[in-house]
């Protein structure tokens, strides 16, 4: 510990980034340090207690990670810890947590957003606004449509409960099927996601980026697909094949997409992705609401307390899996 006895916080943030709101009370009850980068993390992290990682991109902790001796416990400021899993990190007893909670209701209403976008010809709309020309048209109908939600965690489940209220049938795709779920007509295991794509109107990756999901949905997925089915992704862009999916609109095998999450990212202006009409597309902020920078801290500082009074703490990431649990 340091000479004040206090443990020692390494907060590491993207180059460029304030610091997170609430810091005052984080230095209340311990030594704070900032990283943006290798270099200053290998000057930070020896003698460092906890991590806390606001940049969920970062590829520096995997390059520093040897100055790491006294390391107890890292927690991720984002769902997605992928960045996070290096092997080394797996393998040693350092703890892991995630944001999971903060995200999730903000997610699915995006994911509710959308579905009615798409269904109420939303974008079009739009469009027609702009050029001033009045255009009636009939629409289709949300309710009653089925949703297959590939991801039936915590944020799966809130997009779960939001689109059944509105009269969608959520169907989940998840390690483990189940067909008792309060909140899904039925969960299947992932080895029957290719046979399930084929009766779903929207299809949902809420899933985390792992070995097993990166580019699962390529061409195999999008031709198992319903031609009028619309893709949604606010999981991890590397999920999905940019190139595959731009080949089945192309093709017409999906009627189209709402992207908040891409394999590049910014996505570059020249991309063909802009200007399509049955793209609807934001820049990696489906679950971003006002106040949720502060909102992450104050997760940090609640399991912190639980961490520094030997407590069990919550949202602990299974290494292996790459996310967590129940």
């Amino acid at each position: 510990m340091t000479q004040q006895n206090q443990p020692v916080i390494t907060v590491l943030t993207a180059p460029g980034e304030q610091e997170p709101p609430g810091m005052d009370a984080v230095r209340a009850r311990a030594e704070v340090r900032f990283a943006c980068d290798e270099e200053t993390l290998r000057q930070t992290l020896p003698g460092t207690d906890v991590m806390m990682v606001t940049d969920f991109r970062t590829e520096a902790f995997e390059a520093a990670w040897p100055a790491a001796d006294r390391l107890q416990w890292i927690h991720a400021t984002s769902a997605g810890v992928d960045a996070l899993m290096f092997p080394a990190l797996i393998d040693s007893d350092v703890v892991v947590t995630n944001a999971r909670g903060i995200f999730d209701r903000t997610i699915a209403e995006y994911v509710l957003c959308t579905i009615l976008m798409f269904a109420k010809d939303f974008p079009n709309s739009v469009r027609l606004q702009e050029r001033h020309e009045w255009k009636h048209r009939d629409t289709e109908r949300a309710e009653g449509k089925q949703v297959l939600v590939v991801g039936a965690g915590s944020i799966g489940r809130q997009i779960a409960r939001l689109t059944s209220a509105i009269g969608l049938h959520p169907h989940g795709i998840a390690r483990t099927p189940r067909h008792d779920d309060p909140d899904f007509v039925a969960v299947h295991g992932n080895d029957q996601l290719f046979q399930q794509l084929e009766h779903f109107d929207y299809v949902v990756i809420a899933a985390p980026l792992t070995p097993q999901t990166e580019g699962l949905f390529d061409q195999r997925a999008f031709k198992a697909m319903r031609t009028s089915a619309r893709l949604i992704n606010i999981g991890r862009g590397p999920i999905v094949k940019t190139d595959d999916l731009i080949a089945a609109l192309d093709a017409k095998e999906i009627a189209g997409a709402a992207l908040d999450v891409f394999e590049e990212e910014p996505l570059p202006e020249d991309h063909p992705l802009w200007d399509r009409d049955n793209v609807i597309m934001t820049a990696h902020m489906a679950g971003d609401f006002i106040g949720w920078k502060r909102a992450l801290t104050d997760q940090f500082l609640e399991n912190f307390d639980l961490w520094h009074s030997g407590r069990d703490l919550f949202n602990l990431v299974n290494k292996k899996l790459g996310y967590a649990g129940s």
